[in-house]
């Protein structure tokens, strides 16, 4: 069988698109995009010491830290501890962003592992978030936070390092197997110098592995070679202590760049499979056509020969009668003369309407086309009615990438025309549904979208910077409609509004989550979804 050009076309198309994707995903390199790191460094800090008389105030020292709750930073111990001795000390709290600086007060002091807990007296910072896995050696790291040596470096006085300035990032990896004496550590080569004390180290999706604390010196100046940083075991012991709740998760990290990779080429398999399923639902329709023509053929030929037959016989029948009317009337018997006559006459008729009325050969087609067009119908109409209703969503982890949020099922009740449970409006997007969430509590912005044809739901979170977030909110507070509706206008405004924000988002989110969706059990149950995942 010849296969039909367009079919051909897509297997190609699918072919390449294959092959591109392997190619591609071949290519990727190891590391996560640095963007997560970007997005890390919203929370880290300069804990800046300051001396002060009641009039002056005077630079004492300066190290790192990074907010575990929004209005808590964790440092080193060994950075505030003259805070401890000297009445007329101060610390305060440089963030990396913004405009403004905050006063701070110790309320946990560990000196045996090295590690304290500031209180803000007032804002708020963006939460980092703890990786509660397995660290490997030779794992790509980085270290965040404030080294004296790059301020001297760049000439900075004190009225600079007292205003928000983004920290400096260096790479090492792990070296495992060495570790200090005293508490839990993890031995790593990313440069640091005196500053850095009390600054994150993270892994490529910006997780926190460890608090950096010291490091070996080198001869020359005395800034550190490698660095120890207190592992999460001494971290995750030292805050619950403190009463402190964190977020922390024990997924692996991958890549936006290996999801997208891996995508294409579930894309591109399935654009192949479902053409070899194509072509082969064509051969068995190419098939079943010819023998229900077939079939239908010898149903006509043997109608018309029934008719002909049928008709002949009618015929010879109403000749005989007219014989007869001819017969009786010889005989002078007018009564049946009448009778044979009208029969005769009914039996011609009929042998000419029966042979005129015989199925014509135009009759096959129609008896082939009109249950294939029923079938059709009755599929269009199952996918349209799909996801209507009360769906269960279910994480899908080989197609996410989960750093901050719980993975727990998402109840979504779907209704026709984008309202998803009955109070939120979605907008057309392509094939699916999207809408853009803009919280004036959280430091990030999500884009939700759902497509009813294959039941996937997807969140996209973008941990975006201070300038981005406070355009994107002023964007989404001139939107004021709320709940669903079917209004062109309402609708019009809910587009625009949403390629407003796409606008200014990174070229990629810092965590996906896809689902898979389907139908609820009967009897409407509700989930135990949580606000980090949706929101839907």
């Amino acid at each position: 069988m010849t296969m039909h050009p367009g079919r051909a076309l897509r297997l190609l198309s699918a072919s390449l698109i294959l092959l591109l994707a392997t190619l591609a995903g071949g290519a990727l390199p190891a590391r996560a995009e640095q963007l997560d790191v970007a997005a890390t460094v919203r929370g880290v800090v300069r804990v800046v010491i300051i001396a002060t008389n009641g009039q002056d105030a005077y630079f004492v020292g300066h190290g790192s830290g990074f907010a575990v709750a929004p209005d808590k930073v964790l440092t080193n111990a060994h950075v505030v501890e003259l805070l401890r001795t000297e009445p007329n000390l101060v610390v305060g709290i440089i963030p990396s962003q913004g405009k403004r600086s905050y006063g701070g007060k110790v309320i946990a002091y560990s000196p045996g592992n090295d590690l304290a807990l500031i209180r803000l007296t007032e804002g708020r910072l963006p939460v980092s978030t703890f990786f509660a896995g397995a660290v490997s050696d030779g794992q790509h790291v980085t270290a965040i936070g404030y080294p004296g040596a790059v301020d001297r470096a760049q000439g900075l006085d004190l009225d600079e390092m007292i205003q928000p300035l983004s920290p400096v990032k260096t790479s090492g990896t792990v070296s495992m197997g060495r570790a200090s004496h005293g508490f839990d550590t993890l031995l790593h080569t990313a440069p640091m110098a005196q500053g850095n004390s009390g600054g994150p180290l993270v892994d490529d999706c910006g997780r926190v592995l460890g608090v950096n604390s010291f490091g070996s010196q080198s001869e020359s100046d005395g800034d550190a070679e490698f660095g120890f940083a207190i592992s999460n075991r001494e971290v995750a012991s030292f805050l619950r202590q403190a009463g402190v709740s964190f977020q922390r998760t024990s997924v692996p990290c991958r890549s936006i760049a290996e999801l997208d990779a891996e995508e294409a080429r579930r894309a591109a398999e399935e654009e192949a499979r479902r053409t070899e399923l194509e072509r082969a639902q064509a051969e068995s329709r190419e098939k079943a056509l010819r023998q229900a023509r077939d079939q239908a053929e010898q149903q006509i030929y043997s109608a018309r020969e029934n008719a002909v037959a049928i008709a002949g016989l009618l015929l010879v029948l109403g000749g005989l009668a007219l014989g007869a009317t001819m017969m009786f009337h010889v005989q002078g018997r007018e009564k049946e003369r009448l009778w044979a006559g009208i029969g005769g006459g009914v039996l011609l008729v009929g042998a000419a309407l029966v042979f005129l009325l015989r199925p014509s050969f135009a009759d096959i087609d129609e008896r082939i086309a009109q249950p294939e067009a029923g079938n059709a119908a009755e599929a269009d109409l199952s996918a349209s009615l799909q996801a209507v209703g009360t769906n269960i969503c279910r994480i899908d982890e080989g197609r996410s990438r989960i750093t901050v949020s719980g993975v727990e099922d998402v109840p979504l009740r779907w209704a026709e025309g984008g309202c998803i449970n009955g109070d939120t409006q979605y907008g057309q997007d392509g094939p699916g549904w999207s809408r853009i969430f803009v919280p004036g509590n959280e430091d990030v912005i999500s884009v939700n979208s759902f497509d009813p044809a294959t039941g996937t739901y997807k969140v996209e979170r973008y941990l975006a910077d201070e300038d981005v977030l406070a355009q994107a909110r002023e964007m989404r507070g001139r939107f004021t409609f709320s709940g669903c509706t079917a209004d062109a206008g309402t609708l019009e405004k809910l587009q625009q509004m949403q390629a407003e924000i796409r606008s200014i988002l990174p070229a990629q989110p810092n965590e996906r989550l896809v689902y898979k969706c389907s139908r609820a059990p009967s009897g409407g149950s509700k989930g135990n979804g949580k606000t980090t995942a949706p929101a839907p």
